[in-house]
């Protein structure tokens, strides 16, 4: 008896599967667009907020060493300052050229644990951070491929007791591959910022970054042009360097130039001290 009933369970179940299959099938039929794009969603990870953390911006540009982590640290440090009672948080995602612990003056700082095993961000100038360079020693060399990646930046999102933050501001390494990738699959972004420098060579790769966040849907809060000119100290003359291409790019992609800022050895002397500009020298142009 219990036997019968069991298979007329399965029975029933089976056939209200075939009929959802059906009904799919004729769905498809008519909508072959909606099944590709199911398709390419089905293997897709869901997004799920980083707990406790309300806003995420990336910084980003395809090409290397144009300042991305320069922008990035004095960003987090001026939104502190601007507004102290806002919770600031600053992820390097450089996990192969981690230079945030330099900026930030955290180098011989490793994060401590919580009860539930989680790494706390460690503090300067009030903001919130956590690098690969805090889990690594100076000298190491983070020697991984692609899944190495993903399971460390899981462990700088996951794994830290950032609640509360307001905002996060994210270091993102150079190029378009794994990292900004697994951020904007895994994490609802709520923009980016691109930061380039006037050179034709930054420029074309910065178009890559852009082309990228358009495909995947992440609106770009606008541009950082960076060592845009030299300011003499003397006459306060300015010499643009490498001309004016950023202001043409801008416009043939509809964005809004946010800052110029200059080539100035003030920035880069206070980055290597551990002392953003905007600690350093918070009442300067700069």
């Amino acid at each position: 008896m219990i036997f019968e009933s069991i298979r007329a369970s399965m029975l029933s179940r089976l056939r209200l599967q075939n009929m959802a299959k059906q009904v799919r099938s004729e769905s498809t039929a008519q909508d072959p667009a909606g099944r590709q794009r199911e398709l390419m969603a089905k293997g897709l990870p869901k997004k799920k907020p980083i707990l406790g953390v309300k806003q995420i911006l990336l910084v980003a540009s395809g090409k290397g060493g144009v300042g991305k982590t320069t922008t990035s640290v004095n960003l987090a440090v001026a939104l502190k300052t601007l507004s102290p009672h806002r919770e600031i948080g600053l992820l390097d995602a450089d996990v192969f050229g981690p230079s945030v612990p330099l900026m930030m003056n955290l180098q011989s700082e490793s994060p401590l644990l919580t009860e539930d095993n989680l790494m706390k961000p460690l503090i300067n100038y009030g903001v919130k951070c956590i690098s690969m360079g805090n889990l690594i020693t100076e000298k190491s060399a983070a020697i991984w491929r692609g899944l190495m990646v993903m399971q460390a930046l899981n462990k700088l999102t996951r794994e830290v007791a950032w609640g509360p933050v307001d905002y996060l501001i994210v270091d993102t390494p150079p190029g378009t591959g794994d990292t900004h990738l697994s951020l904007v699959q895994n994490f609802p972004i709520a923009g980016a910022l691109l930061v380039t420098t006037p050179q034709s060579a930054a420029l074309q790769v910065t178009r890559r970054g852009l082309t990228m966040f358009e495909k995947l849907k992440i609106p770009v809060a606008g541009l950082v042009e960076n060592m845009s000119c030299v300011v003499c100290p003397n006459c306060h003359h300015t010499t643009q360097l490498f001309g004016d291409k950023v202001k043409a790019f801008a416009k043939t992609h509809s964005l809004n130039i946010l800052a110029k800022i200059p080539l100035d050895p003030s920035v880069t002397n206070s980055s290597d001290e551990g002392t953003p500009i905007t600690v350093q020298q918070p009442d300067s142009e700069l």
